[in-house]
């Protein structure tokens, strides 16, 4: 699975702002797709993840400082998955990155960067103050 992520770039606080993660390849296999961000000098953090395809068709998780904020949302007929940030903040600052879980997961397990299998290169988000 190939994973191109885009629509990042420099805002203002209070903006919105929507990536998009085009996938590509095997991705029947896909059972989640996520979106982690990681900003400058810090880990990678879980964002939001929305499952892709099987029973569990509009399953939903959400880091909690993200919920109300932010929205995952997917086309499986584009093969690509949105996230839609609104009322950005200068903390919201980081690289995005979306990735792609061949398995089922969980609630808290589906946070856990480790599990996910396929990584796209990342979009720069800069929110200024």
């Amino acid at each position: 699975v190939q994973l191109q992520a885009s629509g990042g770039g420099l805002v203002q606080a209070g903006d919105s702002l929507t990536l998009s993660c085009a996938a590509s390849g095997r991705t029947s296999s896909t059972k989640y797709m996520g979106w982690f961000r990681q900003p400058p000098g810090k880990e990678r953090d879980f964002v939001a993840a929305i499952a892709w395809s099987g029973a569990v068709s509009t399953g939903t998780y959400y880091a909690d400082s993200m919920k109300g904020r932010f929205a995952i949302s997917k086309d499986n007929g584009k093969n690509t998955v949105y996230l839609q940030m609104n009322s950005l903040k200068p903390e919201d600052t980081a690289v995005y990155y979306c990735a792609a879980l061949q398995k089922w997961c969980l609630g808290y397990g589906c946070h856990n960067s480790a599990v996910y299998h396929y990584w796209g290169q990342g979009t720069l988000v800069t929110v200024s103050s």
